[in-house]
């Protein structure tokens, strides 16, 4: 772990075995936090707020800047760490790289933008001066799915705006965080900046940092259960919060849609990580003048694709991360074919070492199907139809979820106008791709509460304190 500034063991000595999904051999083990070590970490944060709080935001910048130039620098070490602890392709890792640095980039440049406003009163009898402030210790708990792009989504505006943070990484990857950690303190970060804490046992750790009065705000992203559990705690000590939860994003195929794009789109939208990303496209939805057309080329791009270590040059579908993650993608893909859907390709679990799953297409899914409403988190792509583009924004919007969406049209009236009826926190339009630094990502419903990245990321990490200013001019004699 690392709290302080310093490399250390967790009490006792308790220690946890981090596996390479490909093959289900353990890589090697790595301390195992537990309550103290948590208690001892949010310590050291609390300790460097202040000195954090009040150091120039250039500077602040500069060191974010540093690690970005320090993460690209190292990007083989980080893409292939990535591939070993999380499965994904070098080729999606090495991508992942980029997309990461890139918020240690944008938020170096925010650093400098924190503002505010001077006013008159509207009845003139004061001054309004209002300015931002760091919010204080944050709790950060980052998924697995994205090692390095959720930590830095996370630590780069916590840094910026001056504040100090506790992360607690998933205990399936905790590796790149480390090695993130490492880059840091190259960058010249304080001690006490930013303290990780890996654990197996997360509600020991967390739970007792939620009610500590030293802690001013939690950041986390994972699945809405655990969301709910988090925010159940967090309102006893009334802390900020941001929740980045799961998602059921519907793909949206219109009859005008040019095919080749939206089969494309599709693919980027699907599988991404395996399809292990909150945003992928979890329902499509297709207009049944172009349903057999879109399934069919998409279940031959599907069929096509290489499975195997992600490590091999050739591989372009890397395996599931654990036992577990596999058998929920195969029964919900067995209860759908109970069902009546029909596979066009894949559909059978690979039983061999590693955690592998095929690309899937599945047509003809029942509308009550399990694979329609939970979010699948595998390469599994159920396809259903439908007729108006009334029906397809219903069929859509049917989810207590609203993270992302994604809708191909070559009418971008009709996109808009769907657009501004679709119940969700971003929308790709005639893309598979919307993830990006500059922009805000989160969603509506149960898909979360307030935003990373762009601007508004920032200001996630900032409170708003007003001063009232006496009128100068009311003594004067001029």
């Amino acid at each position: 772990m690392y709290i302080g500034g310093c490399w250390q063991d967790a009490a006792g000595g308790a220690r946890f075995g981090v596996e390479d999904p490909a093959t289900g051999r353990e890589l090697l083990q790595v301390a195992d936090g537990r309550a103290e070590d948590g208690l001892r970490a949010l310590e050291a944060a609390a300790s460097a707020q202040d000195r954090w709080a009040r150091t120039p935001p250039r500077e602040r910048g500069e060191i974010l800047r540093r690690a970005f130039d320090l993460v690209r620098a190292r990007q083989d070490d980080f893409a292939l760490l990535m591939t070993l602890e999380m499965g994904k392709p070098l080729a999606e890792s090495h991508a992942e790289v980029i997309y990461g640095a890139e918020f240690l980039r944008w938020f170096s440049e925010e650093s400098v933008r924190i503002g505010g406003r001077f006013a008159v009163s509207p009845e003139g009898v004061n001054r309004i001066l209002v300015t931002k402030r760091p919010v204080g210790p944050c709790l950060l708990v980052t998924p697995w799915n994205f090692p390095l792009a959720m930590a830095t989504r996370k630590i780069a505006p916590a840094v910026a705006a001056g504040c100090t943070v506790v992360l607690k990484p998933a205990n399936l990857t905790p590796l790149t965080t480390n090695l993130l950690v490492t880059v840091l303190e190259e960058a010249g970060l304080p001690p006490g900046v930013v303290n990780v804490v890996q654990t197996t046992r997360a509600g020991e750790v967390v739970e007792p940092l939620l009610t500590d009065p030293r802690l001013r705000k939690l950041s986390f992203t994972g699945s809405t259960p655990v969301g709910r559990a988090l925010l159940r705690h967090a309102a006893s000590a009334v802390l900020r919060t941001s929740m980045e939860l799961g998602g059921n994003a519907p793909f949206i195929v219109c009859q005008d849609a040019d095919l080749d794009e939206a089969v494309a789109g599709a693919a980027a939208a699907k599988l991404r990580n395996m399809g292990e990303a909150c945003t992928a496209a979890n329902r499509f939805i297709v207009h049944t003048s172009v349903a057999a057309d879109f399934s069919a080329r998409l279940g031959s791009h599907m069929a096509a694709l290489v499975v195997g270590p992600g490590t091999s040059p050739d591989t372009q579908i890397g395996p599931l991360i654990d036992a577990r993650s596999r058998q929920k993608v195969d029964d919900l893909v067995q209860g759908a074919v109970a069902n009546g859907a029909v596979v066009v390709t894949g559909g059978v679990a690979d039983q061999g070492p590693g955690y592998f799953y095929p690309p899937t297409v599945l047509t003809e899914v029942p509308p009550g199907a399990d694979l329609l409403r939970q979010e699948i988190f595998g390469p599994v792509a159920p396809i259903t139809t439908y007729t108006t583009d009334a029906e397809a924004v219903a069929m859509a919007n049917a989810t207590e979820y609203g993270l992302a969406a994604y809708l191909f049209t070559k009418d971008l009236d009709r996109g808009l106008r769907m657009a501004e009826r679709l119940e969700t926190g971003m929308l790709g339009l005639n893309t598979g791709v919307i993830s990006n630094a500059a922009a805000p990502f989160g969603g509506v419903k149960q898909s979360g509460l307030g935003r990373e990245g762009g601007a508004e990321g920032l200001d996630e990490y900032l409170e708003t304190q007003y001063i009232g200013v006496a009128d100068p001019y009311r003594k004067s004699d001029t």
